[in-house]
């Protein structure tokens, strides 16, 4: 870890004010070394307190520290971008680069996130995170694990183990909390025409952690896990959602993405082709399809990638 991440982890474990001389010996370095750092932790909107003959203690703020989440996690490496325009773009190019699987792009905001469809994604500075992970699944299309699903039950997973507090899924990609949604995922293939095998997978995730304020159009949308101080760090979560995702059973994730369901069992409303069906959805399929039973008993399947519920 770099000097001020190391000084961050000193101070969020402190229940108190900590002297500087004991920081810079506990971390091998100068006082100016100590301060240059508290600077940095300053510019990226952590708040400290400073009081002469008392030394510094961690106001609020949270820090992303890459290589802790290495550590307390599955993943082979936590790829950090401070001027991100997208994780799906950086993963993209680290597959072009040659970069190897299981590496997790992350950023704290992006410039020009994206959801399902093409939709804006909003992405304030402070108080989210956004990631991408990179698998190569190597298997056809119609093998391939249903991983928008499967990431969905190891955030409400690693959410519950964490602060006991429990997430709602809407099909097919968003969590929800009190009503509001509060994150997203969207998931991308990349095949081989040679071999016909999906060679690549991204799963993209933007997380409303600690924010406070949002666009007037949004407000009554969007929502964030924590509204006051978090009982958790980001770097706690994103560890614990990861290893939920590749540790958990597959069956164990789909069963809680079920139970969690904010449609399974209510009526809900579609497009399809230009007309309007309503139904009761009734199940949802290992690869993600929403079966609805229409007014007039007729069944059908959605596909997750072709439809939008319009209500639920």
């Amino acid at each position: 870890m770099k000097t001020y991440e190391k000084l961050f982890d000193i101070l969020s474990q402190a229940d108190d004010f900590i002297n500087g001389e004991k920081i810079a010996q506990e971390l091998g370095i100068s006082r100016t070394s100590v301060w240059k750092a508290i600077q940095k932790l300053e510019k990226e909107g952590i708040q400290i307190e400073s009081i002469k003959n008392r030394g510094y203690r961690l106001i609020s703020g949270d820090l992303l520290i890459p290589a802790w989440i290495e550590s307390q996690s599955p993943l082979n490496e936590v790829s950090f971008n401070p001027d991100c325009q997208s994780t799906q773009l950086d993963a993209k190019t680290g597959i072009e680069a040659g970069k190897p699987a299981n590496t997790l792009y992350l950023a704290t905001s992006q410039s020009a996130g994206r959801g399902r469809f093409g939709r804006q994604f909003f992405c304030p500075n402070q108080g989210g995170f956004y990631m991408t992970l990179h698998l190569k699944p190597d298997l056809p299309f119609d093998q391939l694990p249903s991983y928008t699903l499967l990431t969905a039950g190891a955030i409400y997973k690693a959410v519950k183990n964490l602060t006991l507090i429990d997430v709602d899924i809407k099909w097919v990609n968003d969590i929800y909390f009190r009503g509001k949604k509060i994150a997203g995922i969207l998931t991308e293939a990349i095949s081989s025409i040679e071999t016909g095998l999906v060679t690549d997978v991204i799963i993209g995730l933007g997380f409303n952690f600690f924010i406070t304020e949002f666009p007037i159009e949004l407000q009554e949308k969007a929502g964030s896990l924590f509204e006051e101080k978090p009982a958790i760090s980001r770097n706690e979560l994103i560890a614990e959602i990861w290893k939920c995702f590749y540790e958990s059973e597959p069956d164990e994730l789909l069963y809680l993405y079920k139970q969690r369901s904010l449609v399974l069992g209510r009526q809900v409303t579609f497009s399809q082709k230009g007309i309007s069906y309503k139904g009761v959805a009734k199940d949802v399929s290992d690869s993600g399809q929403l079966l609805v039973k229409l007014s007039d008993d007729q069944e059908i399947w959605l596909n997750s990638g072709e439809i939008s519920l319009t209500s639920w």
